[in-house]
Parts: C-alpha cells; sequence; structure tokens
C-alpha cells in the first residue's frame, strides 16, 4: 500500500519539527573541580585500606570524657539466667546509667566450654576502646589457675574495671555425729562431701579439707549446690557448702531444726591480704581459726597459701569487669570513677542488696592493687593443687 507525500511516516510523526525543541543550556564543566573531588575519594579508598577503614568509621569517643552515642557490650561467658548472668546484667545496667553520656548497654552471652572458649574469644578480638568488657567469675578463674590447655586467656592481660565477691559456710549434718569442727578429724571412718567438679569451686573446698587434716571424701557430679543440700537431708552425703546468697534459706532452717551445724565460713581477704571474718557471718569461725583450734598453731606453708589463693580468686573477688590491656587509661579512669560513683550510691546499695549478696562493689584507686595482688598465683600453689587433684581425686590436667 503505496502512502500519499504528505502522510507522515510512524517514526516522523512523533518528532516535533526542530522549531518546537527546548534546547536546555548546561554549564561548562570544571574540570579542575572534578579532579580534586575524585582525587579526595582516592585518597580515602586507599586510606581505608591501608588503616582497615579508620578514616570512613572513625573510633569510639571514649577517651574525652563523655560515651554519648556509645554502646558498652558486656560479654558474659555463661548461659542466661544464672546468678553470674544476673549479676552481670544488673550491675552493667546501673554502671552505663552512670558513664557520662549514658551509653547503651549490651550484654551479650557466649556459653560453651564452662565459660572457657567466650573468654578465650574475648581475649582475641574484643575492642581495646573501652566500649568492650568481660566478666569472670570462679568458672572462668579456677581453669585458669590449674592452667589448662584450653584456656588462651591470661588475666594478667586484663585490666579490672570493678570487682565483687561473695562468702560461704560449710556445714554438716548432725545425724553424721558432727557437732563442731572437732569431728572432722582422727575419725574411725571418713565423712562424706557432696560437690559439682572438683575442677571449679568446689577446689577451695577441697584444700580447705586438705589444710586441716580432715577425714573426708568427695562424691562429685551434683548438678548443683541445691542437690547437695537436698541429698544432706536425705542423708546420703555429710558434708556440704553454700554460698551467701543461698545460705539463708537453704541451711539457716536446718540449724533452727537441730538437723545441720555450721562448722567455719570461707572468711574474706581484707586489704593487707589477711584472712578475717565474713561480715555476713560475724558469729561462724573462719578456716584460718579453725586450723587453730585443731592443731594449736596458726596455720602457714604451702597448703594456707592455696587456700588465701583460692579464696582471693573465688569467694573476695569472685565476679569482677575486665577491659583488655591496652585500653586507653583516659577510658579505663572514666569507667573506673563511674563504678566507684555507683559503688557509692546509696540507693544502688539498697536496690543491690540481694545481688550482690551485702557485699560492696570495689572500684576506684586500689581496685588494680588489690586484684592484682589477688591475681598473682605463686608457681609452688599451682602444682600443690595440681598435685592434689591428681593423687587424691584422680583428675589429671593437660
Amino acid at each position: 500500500m503505496n502512502h500519499s507525500a504528505d502522510s507522515p511516516s510512524e517514526n516522523t510523526a512523533a518528532t516535533p519539527p526542530s522549531s518546537q525543541v527546548e534546547h536546555i543550556e548546561h554549564p561548562p564543566v570544571d574540570r579542575k573541580a572534578s579532579v580534586t573531588i575524585m582525587a579526595v575519594f582516592i585518597v580515602l579508598a586507599v586510606a581505608a585500606v591501608v588503616f582497615g577503614g579508620n578514616l570512613l568509621n572513625p573510633a569510639s569517643s571514649t577517651t574525652d570524657g563523655d560515651y554519648a552515642g556509645e554502646t558498652v557490650e558486656v560479654l558474659i561467658p555463661l548461659a542466661e539466667g544464672g546468678g553470674t548472668d544476673t549479676w552481670a546484667r544488673f550491675v552493667g545496667t546501673d554502671l552505663t546509667r552512670t558513664i557520662p553520656g549514658t551509653p547503651g548497654f549490651k550484654p551479650v552471652n557466649e556459653a560453651g566450654g564452662e565459660g572457657i572458649s567466650g573468654t578465650n574469644r574475648f581475649v582475641a578480638s574484643a575492642k581495646d576502646d573501652g566500649t568492650e568488657l568481660l566478666v569472670s567469675t570462679a568458672t572462668t578463674v579456677v581453669p585458669w589457675i590449674l592452667g589448662r590447655s584450653e584456656v588462651t586467656y591470661d588475666f594478667d592481660r586484663l585490666t579490672p574495671i570493678l570487682a565483687n565477691g561473695t562468702g560461704g559456710v560449710i556445714y554438716g549434718r548432725t545425724k553424721s555425729g558432727i557437732k563442731s569442727p572437732e569431728d572432722l578429724i582422727n575419725r574411725s571412718e571418713p565423712l562424706t562431701f557432696g560437690g559439682i567438679s572438683a575442677t571449679g569451686l568446689d577446689l577451695t573446698t577441697l584444700v580447705v579439707f586438705d589444710l586441716l587434716g580432715a577425714d573426708v571424701e568427695s562424691i562429685f557430679g551434683f548438678e548443683g549446690r541445691g542437690p547437695v543440700n537436698l541429698a544432706l537431708q536425705r542423708g546420703e552425703v555429710d558434708l556440704d557448702y553454700q554460698t551467701t546468697s543461698a545460705y539463708g534459706a537453704s541451711v539457716e532452717g536446718l540449724v533452727k531444726d537441730g538437723d545441720a551445724v555450721p562448722l567455719m565460713a570461707f572468711g574474706q581477704l581484707d586489704d593487707s591480704g589477711d584472712v578475717v571474718r565474713d561480715p555476713n557471718f560475724p558469729d561462724i569461725p573462719t578456716i584460718a581459726e579453725v586450723y587453730q583450734t585443731l592443731h594449736g598453731k596458726a596455720p602457714s606453708g604451702q597448703k594456707f597459701e592455696a587456700y588465701k589463693t583460692l579464696l582471693g580468686l573465688t569467694y573476695t573477688y569472685q565476679k569482677a569487669m575486665w577491659v583488655p590491656h591496652d585500653t586507653p587509661p583516659e577510658a579505663v579512669k572514666l569507667l573506673r570513677d563511674s563504678a566507684a560513683e555507683l559503688a557509692a550510691s546509696p540507693e544502688f546499695v539498697e536496690s543491690a542488696a540481694k545481688v550482690l549478696g551485702g557485699y560492696p562493689l570495689l572500684a576506684g584507686e586500689q581496685l588494680e592493687e588489690l586484684i592484682g595482688d589477688a591475681y598473682t598465683v605463686d608457681e609452688n600453689v599451682r602444682n600443690y593443687v595440681v598435685d592434689l587433684l591428681e593423687t587424691k581425686y584422680q583428675i589429671k590436667l593437660k
């Protein structure tokens, strides 16, 4: 089919006459400005590669006395819901409210390997800018004392921010013929102690029995101190210990009814490193006092030094928060000052009575010296504990 000369084709019909096309004038390209902008982006890209992106992602401003806009991440190397988790979340929440700038609070649970794996990971990869803190407890401290092969962390390479202790009492079942500490020695048949694990918090009690020369055999494998307490009530074991937070509910009723008798408290270390009575158990003698009663002289020597070392690490300074060793001094000071301010707050002390068990939150200027002394484990002490586990409890550490 032919089109007439004045019938436009499909293509030409959509094209307006050139006279109707609007011409837009663009400004001339400034080649100098373009080159400058491109050069800036190249410099930033190179810097990001060379310096790990610090120019594009500036470091946390934790050295200026203000944590505004930051988030404090607290690694809890144990499962949610336990005593350490409860303690860490309670203290961490109030600490971040006290830090200038009121940073966010992010608790992170990393359970596994009895707390060892999470602690290993923290030491290997945590930021050292003051925004990441580690929680320690007896569960993670004892494996370090024993030099277990799985442990790659070293508390000597961490910096303490705050610490908090607890206490405990060893008690006996009266139907076993136990009336006083004197009934622990020179027996015709040994007493039975109910334990969870010889390489956990129970280790301090095992050293106490060895120090005193007590005639005691131990059964391990209980799932907690609660089950041990029930086993004692059923007559399956003769000896148990309970920490301060559980003693009132678990033991005081038994004592009142005449079914149990408190024998000794673990005590506390004072600022000079001497054993003193636990303020929560002022009427119960310490292990050191019981030794004096049983043997007619003050305790001394390797076993006593091991007891004092474990007393500090597993009771007086049982829980603590740490930052990596290379954290800036300004950030460390700010965190410690904030912890000291929190510890001095009457409102916090009142609200924390149950969670902290009546023991003070330790912070401030003396903290590093106290923790440093407590965490200095003499090699002779370490060797004695390892040998005790191997020869008496058939536990050979890797």
